[in-house]
């Protein structure tokens, strides 16, 4: 990490707050070890009788990269569990996502549900928040996945979603400023208001009060990382699914959307200069899967494939419905920040100190 961050802060040693941040908390707090499967195991359990009698016992949201796709191996081969695998289509799959995800569940003799987004709702949200200036275009597809996936939970009495977060690949996370809270469904309302052009009537919306207060305590719905509570090393896995079922690796975490693969190997570094692979690659170092000599190396070459982004930006301003210099202009625009726009932030600020007091939240400075 680099002061592309520009909150990070560095000791009389030269030490970053990601750092100290994971030593100090994340590691006493991450459970691993025999404690930690004693807890999974004994949630799995939970899962296993009150799913008793039913068509499955929980779902797992499933991308078809790597956390999601291991995540559901061992659900099903090392806990027994009878996941659903569901699936939100927000229109940028590649085809080797696709390929992944049926394989795994090929392989796995589960069942797959796919929820596709509307996608001229998706497109008209999308284009607005590439007007807006902000860092952030990816929030639309993240905020479908989560908010589609909370609601057939709801809609279908689901208690337990198991999601592929988790400490081993994802324990420094970005800046604030470089992705802000995919949740904030008043920025995201706020955004859409000021440059979108048809009504948001099927497009699921939800909110931060709604997934962290409401659905747990009140609907029962719990949210389990089982990454966390397992020995999780990410080549390994790779390896692990590429031999078993040819599931097939991406040149960068959560390239598994076309879309995705535009916005943080094109968007973030050439317009605002945050280059998340710093992100990604801090935690593999803290967590021993690689080292800070590698990760220089590989900071070296360019975030993006200089031959395939001419197609890259083809197809995304394709999609958009608009033109390459239309998607070129929109790079030129003044430079926004989260803060231009109504938010929530006092409230992810306020849970965050509450959660972490009372244990609930491990590390992850944001």
């Amino acid at each position: 990490m680099d002061t592309t961050d520009s909150a990070i802060t560095f000791d009389e040693h030269g030490v970053c707050d990601h750092c100290r941040t994971f030593r100090e908390d994340t590691l006493p707090n991450w459970k691993v070890d025999e404690e930690g499967r004693r807890e999974i195991e004994a949630t799995v359990e939970k899962i296993k009788a009150d799913g008793q009698g039913k068509d499955f016992d929980c779902i797992i949201g499933m991308s078809g990269g790597i956390d999601s796709s291991y995540l559901t191996y061992i659900a099903k081969e090392q806990f027994g569990l009878r996941p659903l695998v569901f699936h939100v289509d927000a229109g940028w799959n590649s085809q080797i996502a696709v390929n992944n995800i049926e394989r795994l569940v090929d392989g796995l003799g589960l069942d797959l549900y796919t929820e596709v987004i509307d996608w001229p709702e998706m497109r008209d949200l999308q284009l607005a928040f590439f007007k807006s200036g902000v860092p952030h275009i990816d929030t639309p597809q993240d905020h479908a996945f989560f908010a589609t996936m909370y609601r057939f939970a709801e809609q279908y009495g689901v208690k337990y979603i198991l999601t592929g977060a988790n400490l081993s690949t994802e324990c420094v996370r970005n800046p604030i400023e470089w992705m802000y809270y995919q949740s904030d469904s008043i920025q995201l309302r706020d955004i859409h208001r000021k440059f979108g052009t048809r009504p948001l009537q099927k497009y699921k919306v939800t909110s931060i009060l709604w997934h962290k207060i409401v659905l747990p305590y009140f609907k029962g719905i719990k949210v389990v990382r089982p990454l966390n509570s397992v020995p999780y090393h990410k080549q390994d896995a790779i390896d692990l699914l590429s031999s078993r079922f040819g599931w097939q690796p991406y040149p960068q975490k959560h390239f598994e959307s076309r879309f995705t693969r535009f916005y943080e190997s094109y968007w973030l570094p050439e317009r605002f200069g945050y280059d998340v692979r710093r992100v990604q690659y801090s935690s593999l170092i803290l967590t021993g899967q690689m080292t800070r000599g590698e990760a220089l190396e590989k900071l070296k070459a360019p975030t993006y494939d200089a031959e395939a982004i001419g197609s890259d930006k083809e197809f995304v301003a394709s999609k958009l419905g608009i033109s390459v210099p239309e998607l070129d202009d929109m790079m030129k625009l003044p430079k926004k920040t989260y803060k231009d726009y109504k938010s929530q932030r006092q409230i992810y600020n306020l849970g965050s100190s509450v959660m972490k007091m009372l244990g609930l939240e491990v590390g992850g400075k944001r």
